[in-house]
């Protein structure tokens, strides 16, 4: 027989499985270890004791003796009594009677009860524990387990929730205060949101607020141990892909279900056929084995000396199964009562400031609930893994640890406008040091997700530039106002045009804005924008997109819009007729726009002075005839473009002073670029032109003259008529030869021969005053070969003489 210890075995499970078993599994474990006790205490009393002991019934009273009644009991009430009679059976006999009248005599139930207490017991036992066992749920089970107790014991649990007291303490005093400088805003702002008794958060998609629990800044209670943060932060990870894995199925809420559905079955059944037996049992039973012709004797008087103490057990059998019985439906009727594959936190939201924190299904609210029958405080803590907001208050606790002002100070650096710039690149968030670098000029924000600008920047009195890439940043509002009042310059780099920040629409005081993104929605039918009307002071609008038509709502800003900016990364820029309303504007850039043409829209622009229509597709520029209406136009650019030839017409355009022409498919320069007396730079290189006109010599005032990558061979003597140039570059051509007379060049400091055909260098090179080796471009071997006196001069250092020329 098994011992108790053995059998209990089967009961056992994991200890830290114990959250999991509410009041009433554990009530019917110990019911089935009693029940266990039950079986093994009739089992062990059946095989330690004789069993049946029988009697021979003498042939001359079998006649007189009445009877069996219908319970198989014998009536005994008219036996004659005899004494001294001999039976003539000796003890092995008796033996083999009471073994044969075991078999034949007693009632089945009475010889099995033990072991049929004993299977059902143990298949009771197996149905309550068979979800912790069985594979598909096992696995997640302790994986739940596991992290619910990390969790619980977490030092960033009862920090988040310290805080969370300290912000409902702070909350009273702040909401005041939050609500008188919202109303304010508010009047101000006639476009955004209404009243709030709460400070708004400024966000991509627009002012958010909070009826509830203003955004205020609450000292955090201490500093939290690395070691703990790293805890915490693959605490959320895990909870976050725990719940994607779980959500999604329901098994093992069906599992739990179903068996339970099994031991009410059970219940029932054993309850059934069990209350049928309870009078079998019985002391006395009467034995007919057939074995006369062996002992002499046909009948037997038989006593069962453990009748009476198992009925005694059966009786409590019964009254085990019906309590076990009773808990199983009470069991159903909690299943089926609530929703247990739904789970709401909003307790937990309403007790603390984790409004954000999800409800929850499947069995991942399966077992929330279970949990909640162990003790409800293990959910209140397991739920702020699953807020978001407290996800961002432990990235700024770990992100403030590690980014520390000295840290922050050895990564600010100076950029080409010698301004103070500082480049934040794929942080969590942005630290609060950063805003007391009080002397930045430049802030950069990079891939930040969950940049929050707080009011602490408005003691950066220095900053006027920020830049957003990829990174829709949320402003307080104290520092949106410091923002809008000293902002100068921004730039916001987005993949699509939702994740423009909306209060960058607002900034009223912004001087520069730069946007660098798909301002396309789908299908490129419509323009996505939001209006620019309250950026009444914008002068320069920067946008590299891909635009079919220039955005109607840039037309808020072209009464007082100086220059624009246009890169369209080669799409084709059809539309371009709001460019008319911007009669301010002095300079325009229109850039991979694949144009084939001039647009006519510019002929309008009356106060440009610089065109730049860089990387198209232009072939002909007869339009060019119109530039004669643009009076103040000084610099155009055509480079990179397919033009085949200048027309005459460019003449009209009697004030340019800058010409660039790089990068097209010229072969010649006709005479009427030439006549343009106020050029003062003249590019034209990398086309296939072989001669320099001589008419280059009219240019008096050229001062920057570039034809590298072309096909001249020839230098005219009239080139050096124009003393003013400083920059000649002459590089990759045929050229045999430098006349002497390149000494004519005073003020010449970049001269570049590189390239070409070149045997020597004349040595009046030496008489370009201003002409240095940094300055001149040419192969070693062709300086090593000037006189040494002319490479002394040109060795040269100008820092002194320009110094003491100061």
């Amino acid at each position: 027989m098994f011992t108790l210890a053995e059998v209990a075995s089967l009961n056992d499970i994991q200890p830290t499985y114990r959250i999991l078993k509410p009041w009433w599994d554990v009530f019917m474990d110990y019911l089935a270890v009693v029940m266990l006790m039950v079986a093994i205490f009739a089992g062990t009393m059946q095989l330690t004791k004789d069993q049946v002991v029988c009697l021979p019934v003498l042939q001359s009273t079998v006649n007189s003796k009445a009877q069996p009644s219908a319970s198989g009991k014998a009536d005994f009430t008219t036996v004659e009594t005899t004494t001294g009679r001999k039976t003539n059976l000796d003890f092995q006999q008796y033996v083999f009677i009471n073994q044969m009248c075991y078999h034949l005599a007693l009632p089945w139930y009475s010889k099995y009860f033990p072991y049929l207490v004993l299977i059902h017991t143990i298949i009771l036992i197996v149905s309550s524990n068979f979800w912790f066992k069985y594979p598909k749920t096992c696995s997640k089970i302790e994986h739940f387990v596991s992290i619910l107790g990390k969790c619980f014991e977490s030092p960033w649990t009862t920090k988040a929730l310290s805080e969370t007291a300290c912000e409902d303490s702070e909350e009273n005093k702040q909401r005041l205060t939050g609500a008188q400088s919202l109303s304010k805003y508010v009047s101000t702002s006639s476009d955004e949101g209404s009243p709030s008794a709460s400070t708004p958060m400024i966000t991509k998609s627009g002012f958010k607020f909070s009826a509830d629990k203003p955004m205020i800044e609450v000292p955090s209670v201490t500093i939290l141990d690395k070691k703990d943060g790293e805890q915490a932060k693959a605490l959320f990870e895990k909870v976050r892909k725990f719940r994607a894995h779980v959500e999604d199925s329901d098994l093992i809420y069906k599992l739990y279900v179903g068996q339970t559905v099994i031991k009410t079955v059970k219940f029932i059944f054993i309850l059934c056929y069990t209350a049928n037996f309870v009078n079998t049992i019985s002391f006395e039973h009467i034995c007919n084995p057939k074995v006369e012709h062996l002992i002499g004797y046909t009948q037997f008087e038989c006593t069962h000396n453990m009748a009476y103490m198992l009925k005694k057990l059966l009786i409590s059998y019964i009254s085990l199964i019906c309590v076990y019985g009773f808990i199983c439906l009470y069991t159903l009727f909690w299943l089926f009562r609530i929703p247990l594959k739904e789970y709401s936190f909003e307790k937990v939201r309403e007790e603390s400031s984790f409004s954000d924190i999800p409800d929850v299904k499947n069995d991942f609210a399966f077992l929330l609930h279970m949990v909640d029958q162990y003790d409800q405080l293990y959910s209140k803590r397991f739920g702020v893994f699953l807020s978001e907001v407290s996800e961002n208050k432990l990235r700024e606790i770990s992100l403030n640890h590690e980014w520390t002002f000295e840290k922050l100070r050895q990564h600010v650096s100076r950029n080409a406008q010698d301004k103070q710039e500082l480049h934040l690149f794929m942080l969590s968030g942005v630290p609060d040091a950063v805003f007391d670098l009080t002397d930045l000029d430049v802030l950069k924000l990079e891939l930040i997700p969950e940049a929050k600008i707080p009011a602490k920047i408005s003691q950066m009195t220095n900053l006027q530039e920020l830049h957003l890439c990829h990174c829709p940043a949320k402003v307080e509002q104290t520092a949106f106002s410091f923002l809008r009042d000293h902002l100068r310059c921004l730039h916001v780099k987005f993949t699509d045009v939702a994740e423009i920040p909306a209060w960058v629409y607002l900034l009223k005081n912004l001087r520069e804005l730069y946007l660098i993104g798909n301002l396309n929605s789908e299908n490129n039918k419509m323009i996505g924008l939001e209006s620019l009307r309250e950026l009444r002071h914008l002068k320069i609008l920067h946008v590299k997109s891909n635009l079919t038509k220039i955005p109607p709502n840039i037309t808020d800003v072209a009464p007082h819009l100086t220059k624009l900016v246009i890169h369209n990364d080669g799409t084709k820029l059809v539309v371009l007729n709001s460019l008319k309303k911007m009669t301010n504007v002095a300079e325009l850039e229109l850039q991979n726009c694949e144009l084939e043409r001039i647009p006519h829209a510019i002929f309008s622009l009356s106060n440009l002075q610089e065109l730049d229509l860089k990387s198209n597709s232009i072939r002909t520029i007869e339009e060019i005839i119109s530039f004669q209406h643009l009076k103040r136009l000084t610099c155009l650019k055509l480079w990179h473009n397919k033009i085949v030839n200048i027309p005459s017409s460019i003449t009209h355009i009697k004030n340019l002073e800058s010409l660039y022409l790089s990068n097209n498919k010229l072969e010649s320069l006709p005479a009427a670029v030439f006549s343009l007396q106020k050029l003062r730079c003249l590019d034209v290189s990398y086309n296939s032109i072989a001669l320099i006109p001589v008419e280059i010599g009219l240019l008096q005032n050229l001062q920057h003259f570039h034809i590298t990558g072309n096909k001249v061979d020839v230098l005219p003597k009239q080139l050096f008529k124009c003393v003013k140039l400083r920059t000649l570059s002459l590089g990759q051509n045929c050229i045999t030869s430098i006349p002497d007379k390149v000494s004519q060049l005073l003020q010449l400091t970049h001269l570049e021969l590189k390239g070409n055909c070149l045997d020597r260098l004349p040595a009046t090179l030496g008489q370009c005053q201003l002409l240095r080796k940094s300055g001149l471009v040419v192969e070693d071997h062709l300086f090593d070969a000037l006189p040494s006196e002319v490479k002394e001069v040109l060795n040269q250092d100008t820092s002194i003489p320009f110094a003491n020329g100061i």
